[in-house]
């Protein structure tokens, strides 16, 4: 498994490009805007397109999905049911983030707890971390020891729980259940922001301690 970060949105969105190194089949984690940046990424990586990857409905992590689903068309993959609200309210979330209009979409597939996604030679575990948002997914490569964890936990901070059902409580929950329970040296990359490994931030996360 190789992964570039490409940073997209006004946020800095880590949106990451992943791929088989054997087979070259890649997907995108949440293509949140900047479609040309994206499209350049994969054409220079010289990998075939075979899913979009959504972490949570927010704008800034699905903004140019469905514009990339067409363009390669691969499926919309996650995340899970409960964040449906989000993409029925994307016109809203443009409104609110002052976002260029991105028309209304549901992903081709939800994604529930333990379910696994296959990219070439590559699987992704999928586990359900509640909190941020209700259908919160994260993708762990147990083989590499890699996890791609969208805006529930980031370098010595986590993610909001002010936005529309979010919950504190689930947040932490999901942590500690989802996350913590993983080796030391498994590296994360988060929706904002710089790397972490779950060992360093088991030891110097304020919010987890």
């Amino acid at each position: 498994m190789s992964y570039q970060i490409i940073p997209v949105t006004p946020f800095a969105q880590n949106c990451s490009l992943i791929w088989c190194d054997k087979t070259r089949q890649a997907a995108l984690i949440d293509p949140g805007g900047d479609a040309d940046k994206l499209i350049a990424a994969v054409k220079n990586q010289n990998v075939e397109l075979t899913y979009i990857l959504l972490t949570h409905g927010h704008l800034d992590h699905v903004g140019v999905a469905k514009v990339l689903a067409q363009h390669y068309n691969v499926p919309i993959w996650g995340p899970h049911l409960a964040d449906k609200f989000w993409f029925d309210n994307l016109q809203q979330q443009c409104q609110m983030f002052g976002f260029e209009p991105v028309a209304t979409f549901i992903p081709d597939k939800w994604l529930s707890q333990g379910e696994k996604v296959t990219i070439g030679l590559v699987e992704l575990d999928v586990r359900v971390c509640a909190g941020h948002t209700p259908g919160h997914v994260v993708f762990i490569d147990h083989q590499q020891h890699l996890a791609w964890v969208g805006d529930v936990l980031f370098h010595r901070s986590i993610g909001r729980t002010d936005f529309p059902k979010g919950s504190f409580e689930d947040l932490i929950q999901s942590i500690r259940k989802e996350l913590l329970v993983l080796d030391d040296d498994y590296l994360f990359i988060p929706g904002h922001g710089p790397t972490s490994t779950i060992g360093d931030e088991r030891a110097h996360n304020p919010f987890i301690q």
